[in-house]
């Protein structure tokens, strides 16, 4: 690759960003004819979230959008990554549009561009219309797929003339196996493996459906893509061996490699067929759609070396139980994530635009007597993770863009309001958004296309 750029800076078309997801932000959960999803149902009953909270209100973005453009106009970001809530526009998940739950989105669109902000939309980020799950289970029906593939339409035909990039579905093990086998999240079920492969194939045809509709019901080109949680695989020690076993890693990724190759490995062929299902050619066909970009939700890595015994491509180095972590138990830190990811996708599957669709870190973010919010453990995160993404767009491995996770504190799922990862902080008494010191890092970030 080319290691000619010797500097700290990032390209002149790099994307800076900052992600949400409707309903971790929005709120208006029962204003102007939005449907119930399944976080709604999920997130009311008793002991699935965190001091029982709900999104029912949450930042308000719904209703504070034009605010919020400002708050992401003054830190400098050029794109803005959000999701379209399912219900609110196709209330039964399905049928009749509703047109107000629609404008949210329109005037969002527009307001955003009126500042020189990108819209990047997701289209499904979690938050499944809960008649579509009452009437047809959910992911586990075949159904859903298709309806997901007509939302899509919808969504380009609308909103297509502005906006240029879209994603198709956010983190598939989330709405697959955390919300039907784990049951951590919603809809919180537990069912059997011969529903959970069926549930996967359903969410993967959903994504295939939906990048066909999009590129062809789009008024102007578009470009497509997915956010997934990629666990990215870093050699645990950079040698030949240890690359080769990092490369394995990743091509094991389940959703990744079915999307990237339009198949399913060996393994869990001969276990579907096992359960008497089979997949069709031209569902496979669908589900290896070509897309236009890959975005990575970047949190946490899996160290790997080769593998010390016979018959395995590579194996898992286990975290220390000192391995520093920050917010959350899961969240182990090595920036050289934003490093690996895209080189290893290009090594891989020869992906030549990724973006870091979500990096970020939970923090305590005490407000002092002054008012200041002085989150020096998520500024080291920042800097860190950016010192590696720069380091991968110096050496030429294809990162095109970074986005923040959050803009602002949210409904962070099955933890309620008790993790706050936002640049801004809310007062979710008064509603009140206050930037961090990490915001502050961010902007001059952004200022100066560089990080020191």
């Amino acid at each position: 690759m080319n290691e000619n750029r010797t500097t700290n800076t990032f390209p002149n078309d790099f994307t800076w960003g900052a992600a949400t997801a409707a309903y971790q932000v929005e709120g208006g959960a029962n204003d102007d004819g939005r449907g119930l999803s399944i976080w709604d149902s999920f997130s009311h009953k008793p002991g699935r979230v965190v001091n029982g909270d709900t999104g029912d209100v949450g930042p308000d973005h719904y209703h504070r959008f034009r605010e919020d453009v400002q708050l992401m106009r003054g830190l400098g970001v050029n794109a803005y990554r959000f999701s379209v809530s399912w219900s609110r526009v196709l209330p039964t998940g399905q049928g009749k549009v509703n047109e107000a739950g629609l404008a949210f989105y329109t005037k969002l669109v527009d307001e955003l561009l009126a500042n020189g902000i990108e819209p990047w939309v997701t289209c499904f980020h979690w938050d499944l219309p809960q008649a579509i799950e009452d009437e047809f289970g959910g992911w586990k029906g075949r159904d859903t797929a298709q309806f997901f593939g007509e939302y899509c339409e919808l969504l380009a035909r609308r909103l297509g003339d502005r906006v240029k990039h879209f994603f198709t579905i956010n983190e598939f093990w989330n709405i697959t196996d955390a919300g039907y086998s784990w049951g951590c999240k919603a809809p919180g079920r537990k069912l059997p493996e011969a529903d959970m492969i069926r549930i996967r194939h359903h969410a993967l045809l959903a994504h295939g459906l939906g990048v066909r509709a999009l590129r062809s019901a789009a008024t102007n080109t578009v470009r497509i893509g997915v956010a997934e949680a990629l666990a990215p695989p870093v050699p645990v020690i950079v040698n030949d061996a240890n690359l080769a076993a990092a490369r394995a890693a990743l091509r094991d990724e389940f959703f990744m490699r079915a999307m990237m190759e339009g198949r399913y490995d060996e393994k869990h062929l001969a276990a579907a067929e096992s359960m008497g299902i089979a997949f069709s050619d031209d569902d496979m066909a669908a589900i290896g759609e070509r897309l236009d970009f890959v975005g990575a939700n970047s949190y946490t890595p899996r160290y790997v070396r080769a593998a010390t015994t016979s018959g395995a491509a590579y194996e898992i180095v286990p975290f220390a139980s000192s391995h520093p972590r920050l917010g959350f138990d899961w969240l182990r830190l090595d920036p050289q994530i934003a490093y690996w990811i895209p080189r290893l996708l290009k090594e891989v599957w020869d992906v030549n635009d990724v973006v870091i669709s979500e990096n970020g870190c939970a923090a305590a973010d005490a407000v002092t007597t002054e008012g200041e919010i002085l989150d020096t453990d998520r500024l080291m995160f920042l800097r860190n993770h950016l010192f590696a993404a720069q380091r991968a767009v110096a050496e030429g491995w294809p990162l095109r863009g970074y986005f923040h996770w959050s803009l602002m504190d949210n409904f962070e799922w099955e933890e309620g309001y008790s993790k706050r990862l936002g640049l801004f902080h809310v007062d979710y008494r008064t509603l009140k958004r206050t930037p961090k010191l990490s915001a502050q890092f961010y902007k001059e970030v952004i200022r100066r296309n560089a990080v020191d």
